[in-house]
């Protein structure tokens, strides 16, 4: 009878807890289709535990690729890879492409970046191994993979008229186009694409003329002689409204001797130095009261032995057509330094001319064959300020103005 009450009670017990057991499974199992229970898990009857079993602990390492991330997909085609290293002095970054040909680009240890030499190619894979220092219980490398995005539809591209090995005056601005014109918040960003390379070294500056076009031009002229390289790099940058860059740019560019060209209108003489020497001087007439030259530096910008000017289209009732020899463009609103015999009676004494600066056949003949495309002249003392724009006119402004025309 002791015995009797003793079980009668665990009994009960365990009644109980069975039945809440199975009250409780039905209702956390109500409109589940994979009960907990079902599959992975060890089954408790076959005396395991029902949980999952733990996640590996991931192996650390002194080194991690942050950008791209992990399996990155439509990664611009200039993207930088950046990293975090304990030991980045020794630390080292190795890119390869889809067949496992190794990428040429630039390791910046100090800013933890890698960059491309230039753009990778489009729709490609492309993986990231950084190998750095193993220390007690972490290793020293990590791997990762980025796919970059496809072919742009939209491009913009990039031209200078001027070509490899040609030679021009000490005056003659770098000019870059662009085929749309370039948003503003992207022109600083472009501008540290575009680089510039003068041997021996010369200070210098972008400055943008117009949204599609931007100009080049050191501090003072080119020195005589010098070797300039400059390179633009807008290959897969992202220029704006879904365009990105075409294509890079090189030209590798000679600077000649130094020839450069002072007019006086009080004198009414040109002074002509080739490399810091006079070698000529000669009477000029320049634009009469009602057209008068413009007073300011401009550059040759193109010759022609022999051409016609043609005014009657702009002005029909007081324009001419008059056959002009050794023609040397200035500006663009049709200043010249050009030969008329017509004039020569005047000339060191007179303004006659329509703007232009008017010498003899024989001064026209001997500037044509000495001057080449980018030869600067000076022209002071005039009633008319060179107006900017009017021709490659970087250098009627000085140095910190033009420099304003940067956003950098």
């Amino acid at each position: 009878m002791r015995i009797s009450r003793v079980r009668r009670p665990w009994r009960f017990a365990a009644v109980a807890l069975i039945a809440g057991t199975v009250l409780l499974s039905s209702g956390c199992g109500r409109g589940d289709k994979s009960p907990s229970w079902q599959g992975g898990g060890t089954n408790q009857a076959d005396g395991g535990s029902a949980s999952a079993e733990p996640s590996p602990t991931p192996t650390l390492s002194t080194v991690a690729v942050t950008e791209p991330a992990a399996d990155a997909k439509d990664v611009v085609a200039i993207t930088a890879v950046k990293y975090t290293s304990e030991d980045p002095e020794n630390t080292t970054v190795t890119v390869t492409d889809a067949k496992g040909s190794e990428v040429k680009g630039t390791l910046d240890k100090d800013d933890k970046t890698w960059k491309p030499e230039k753009a990778l190619a489009y729709g490609t894979q492309y993986t990231v191994t950084v190998n750095g220092t193993a220390t007690e219980g972490k290793n020293g490398s990590a791997t990762s993979t980025f796919t970059t995005m496809a072919k742009p539809a939209k491009t913009i591209r990039v031209t200078s008229f001027l070509g490899d090995n040609q030679k021009v005056g000490v005056g003659m601005p770098l000019i870059i186009k662009f085929s749309k014109s370039i948003p503003e918040k992207y022109r600083a960003e472009v501008e540290r694409r575009m680089t510039v390379t003068a041997t021996p070294a010369q200070e210098g500056t972008w400055g943008w003329v117009s949204p599609t076009e931007v100009h080049y031009r050191p501090k003072v002229f080119w020195q005589a002689n010098s070797k300039v390289f400059y390179k633009v790099q807008l290959a897969g940058v992202p220029l704006g409204s879904g365009y990105y860059g075409k294509s890079d740019l090189t030209v590798d560019l000679n600077i000649g001797r130094a020839f450069v060209m002072t007019v006086s209108n009080k004198t009414k003489q040109m002074t002509v130095k080739e490399n810091g020497k006079v070698i000529k001087t000669i009477p000029v007439s320049l634009g009469k009261s009602s057209t008068p030259s413009s007073s300011g530096t401009m550059v040759v910008m193109d010759k022609q032995r022999h051409t016609i000017f043609d005014t009657t289209d702009t002005d029909p009732v007081n324009g001419y057509k008059t056959p002009i020899d050794y023609a040397q463009r200035i500006t663009w609103s049709g200043q010249f330094i050009h030969a008329a015999p017509w004039s020569e009676g005047k000339q060191g004494h007179v303004n006659v001319s329509h703007g232009c600066v008017n010498v003899s056949e024989a001064m026209g003949a001997w500037l044509f064959s000495r001057t080449m495309m980018g030869d600067p002249i000076t022209v002071s003392g005039t009633e008319e300020k060179l107006k900017d724009g009017n021709g490659w006119t970087d250098w009627s402004l000085s140095y910190e103005q033009f420099k304003k025309k940067s956003y950098l």
